[in-house]
């Protein structure tokens, strides 16, 4: 058979119509339960978690391969807000038009085609299915902080359990030889070769939360609304009884490391705010979403700039940016006031934080798999939804095992760092999607509009895709791993989703 190329492209960049994506998903039997209330508290819930807990810590005092911003961190946090904010305009007028699941993959599909719209949805699997292994790995260093105040309680066993037990080989590594330890040594291997090292509670953690999201959405939204006002009243805690601690000397330098401290601490701060696009990926199980959408993407947003704000003040007005503790910076910042009973309150509120951050971000992966999966992209048997819980169970469950998987190979840093290379493509997509239905559909009826169009998804690209470049040149095995997953993405696409979706399409055309 010949080769017909011109044929070839057209199927690279034949696109949905928003009709048609609307009409496909009126025929899912997924239940419309989430109010406006409903979309900011699953919002928050994602947004305040790892970030405001773990990452501010790193973003101030640098890691492993970044310079830390300092008391600069609240410039940080504004470049990397603005960031969100014009690519959350841009997340409401497509979520307010075509409410369906898929979040940018499936506005990618109606914009730029069949081949920008899988690449996308790869790399949005990379967004949250990584960033629930940064949260779950988060959790649980946490967890054993939490476990270490009943030390003259609980067994020994349980409050200092074996490093190989409750980390990933990476990690485990290195905590082994920075304690002067032979990991070859401390750390047993099956049949003498295989390394066992397991983070045995993100394992039930990420477990427990697939069953949640089997049961049901509304379910996960209520579980998420009391873990919400949980962290929210710890967190508010430490900024009220942490102003009384500031010393105003802390902030200076209030630089230390210039432009590129603040630049680098952007990129990572931004994990904090990755999150608050999963409330799009809900859509179709929303009520009036048209009006609820845009209130919960823009809501969550501005509650939780605020609140990161005046944390970062106050943490690096209490603690030395030397001397911030990066794995637990809020609790640790508390312990060193003396105040031991409030950092306690603080770590019940991480865990709390952190589990609802697991919970909207596995039900991001779910949502954009499962839309994906009635394209054609992946195996129909992933769609099938559960007859008494009307949800894409076995989605869910494979989303859930590959996470599982993931916590055995993946450490905090770099998969926080992944997580932020997906979410900046995929704002920038959507912010470039804007543009090209404006030109291509200016007659479709928006509920929402983003204003001052073209400048504000301008700004989104910018600042987006900008940080996005900075890191790609700064950061070392992220930078790796990243161009490598896209690589990957596209030999999938053609070894299996292009035949798969002629063949979808040549069934469909004979019926």
């Amino acid at each position: 058979m010949k080769f017909d190329f011109k044929e070839f492209k057209n199927n690279l960049l034949e696109k949905k119509s928003p009709d048609e994506i609307l009409k496909v998903a009126e025929s899912a039997n997924l239940k419309k339960t989430l109010n406006a209330f409903d979309l900011i508290m699953l919002g928050i819930g994602a947004v305040i978690g790892t970030g405001i807990f773990t990452i501010i810590g790193i973003a101030a005092a640098g890691g492993p391969e970044s310079v830390g911003a300092g008391p600069a961190l609240i410039v940080s946090m504004i470049i990397a807000m603005l960031a969100c904010l014009f690519s959350a305009l841009c997340y409401s007028e497509f979520a307010s038009m075509i409410p369906v699941a898929g979040s940018s993959y499936t506005y990618t599909y109606a914009t730029m085609g069949e081949f920008m719209a899988w690449m996308i949805g790869w790399v949005l699997m990379l967004e949250y299915a990584i960033g629930n292994i940064t949260v779950a790995s988060a959790w649980s260093g946490y967890f054993f902080e939490f476990l270490k105040g009943f030390s003259h309680i609980l067994p020994s066993w349980l409050v200092n359990p074996p490093v190989y037990l409750v980390n990933d080989y990476r990690t485990a590594v290195s905590i082994y030889q920075n304690s002067g330890l032979d990991p070859a040594v401390e750390i047993p291997r099956l049949f003498g070769v295989i390394p066992i090292a397991i983070n045995i509670p993100a394992i039930i953690l990420v477990l427990i939360i697939t069953l949640l999201l089997v049961r049901g959405i509304r379910e996960s939204a209520r579980t998420a609304t009391i873990m919400v006002f949980i962290k929210l009243a710890v967190i508010f805690m430490f900024i009220f009884a942490g102003m009384f601690y500031v010393k105003p000397e802390n902030w200076t330098p209030f630089m230390p490391n210039g432009f590129e401290g603040v630049i680098s601490g952007a990129f990572i701060i931004f994990f904090a705010y990755i999150g608050f696009d999963a409330i799009s990926t809900a859509a179709e199980e929303t009520k009036n979403p048209q009006k609820n959408l845009p209130i919960g993407l823009i809501g969550t947003l501005a509650i939780c700039t605020v609140v990161y704000i005046l944390t970062s003040l106050v943490l690096t007005g209490i603690v030395p940016v030397d001397k911030i503790n990066v794995m637990a910076p809020i609790s640790a910042a508390m312990s060193a006031t003396g105040n031991n009973w409030i950092a306690g309150f603080i770590s019940i509120g991480a865990l709390a934080g952190l589990t609802s951050v697991l919970l909207v971000y596995q039900l991001g992966t779910t949502r954009i798999l499962y839309a994906m999966s009635r394209d054609g992209f992946l195996p129909k048997s992933l769609q099938i939804i559960h007859k008494k819980y009307n949800t894409p169970h076995v989605i869910t469950w494979v989303s859930g095992i590959i996470v599982v998987l993931g916590a055995l190979f993946m450490d905090l840093n770099v998969s926080a760092e992944l997580c932020n290379f997906g979410t900046f493509t995929s704002f920038t997509i959507v912010c470039i999607a804007v543009l090209i239905l404006r030109k291509t559909d200016p007659n479709r009826h928006r509920p929402f509009k983003v204003p001052f169009v073209p400048f504000f998804p301008i700004l989104g690209i910018l600042f987006c895709g900008g940080l996005m470049i900075y890191s790609l040149f700064t950061l070392g095995t992220s930078a790796i791993l990243f161009p490598l997953w896209v690589i990957i993405g596209v030999i999938f696409y053609f070894a299996y989703c292009y035949g798969n979706i002629r063949k979808i399409k040549k069934e469909s055309s004979s019926l």
